[in-house]
């Protein structure tokens, strides 16, 4: 089977899965479909060989998001309240209607681009940045991943953005939903019946927990070899505190993490994504251009920022996941 045929069924999975979600009338249900719709996505980008985003959609789309919603669940319930005619399924005209025209109209626009590989697209007929990310990447950068060099290196600035917008989020989250009075007012501890109580959720916990945390280090310190990064393997960290909360109750969880540590832990990734730039700016180069981090081997200069600015973005986001969930999942 091509990948082309590959592709085309799993999109028709991932359609099927997509009405199973709006179809569900149990949200534990709907949440556990909408996570495997994420998993299929992440198959399709392999076999498109975008194994970064496969492997972004994995750990975002089909691991936290799910855990991040059935925490939720776990505080609200998962049946859908209300009378009868508000359990029946019931089509809002407007809305899809809405809906529609939005997606003929997104349809409409890719009528316009190039077919994937086509050697004729704009970015290979005007190839200047293209050309140069191509053939110079390994030989100014040393590093074989060329995703990694375009996010951390040549597009930092982007980059470090971005990460203040996963911090920004933080700081949302923590103004709407932390209340004054958290610090004086104990968490409860799990009832007897809860996952805790079960040996083979905890058992489970401990035993994966370590390769998880393990794994996550290795995504965010090894992107340069391989997919991979800091947004990632942050992901894949929080998923570890995550799954331990969900097992054995938050007050358990924030006393192996407590929250001022990730709200630290948050800014300190920002801090140390821009200190890399500061540092750069002090030896003399520009502002995160990391030859100038070791002006005798520039390239060793260029690993040596990537691999810094990852460690701050992975701090970050799995500073920022962990906080997010710890306000969401408080009773």
């Amino acid at each position: 089977m091509s990948d082309r045929w590959l592709v085309e069924l799993l999109l028709a999975v991932v359609v099927v899965t997509a009405v199973g979600v709006v179809r569900a009338r149990n949200l534990l249900v709907a949440s556990v479909l909408m996570g495997a719709y994420s998993l299929v996505m992440a198959l399709i980008w392999t076999a498109m060989q975008a194994y970064d985003v496969a492997l972004t959609e994995a750990a975002v789309g089909a691991g936290i998001s799910t855990i991040l919603l059935i925490g939720a669940l776990i505080r609200v319930g998962s049946r859908i309240g209300g009378s009868k005619e508000r359990d029946a399924p019931r089509v809002d005209k407007v809305a899809l209607a809405v809906a529609l025209l939005t997606g003929a109209a997104l349809a409409y626009g890719t009528l316009d681009m190039p077919a994937i590989g086509d050697r004729a697209a704009p970015v290979h007929v005007h190839p200047k940045v293209a050309r140069h990310y191509i053939d110079r990447s390994m030989e100014e950068t040393g590093v074989p991943n060329m995703v990694t060099v375009v996010l951390a290196s040549y597009r930092g600035y982007d980059t470090m953005f971005e990460t203040c917008v996963v911090f920004t989020a933080a700081l949302g989250v923590m103004v709407l939903l932390r209340r004054r009075r958290d610090a004086a007012q104990p968490l409860p501890e799990p009832t007897p019946g809860e996952m805790r109580d079960q040996a083979i959720f905890t058992v489970m916990t401990r035993m994966t927990a370590p390769f998880v945390l393990v794994y996550g280090s290795y995504v965010i310190t090894h992107g340069e070899l391989g997919p991979g990064g800091g947004f990632q393997g942050g992901v894949i960290l929080a998923a570890a505190y995550l799954i331990y909360a969900l097992v054995h109750g938050l007050a358990a969880a924030q006393r192996a993490l407590p929250p001022r540590v990730t709200d630290l832990g948050a800014g300190a990734g920002v801090l140390i994504y821009a200190g890399v730039g500061v540092v750069c700016l002090l030896l003399g180069g520009d502002f995160l251009a990391y030859d100038a981090l070791n002006q005798a081997d520039p390239v060793k200069g260029q690993q040596l920022g990537m691999t810094l600015v990852e460690l701050g973005v992975g701090l970050t986001v799995a500073c920022v996941m962990v906080t997010i969930f710890n306000e969401v999942a408080r009773p």
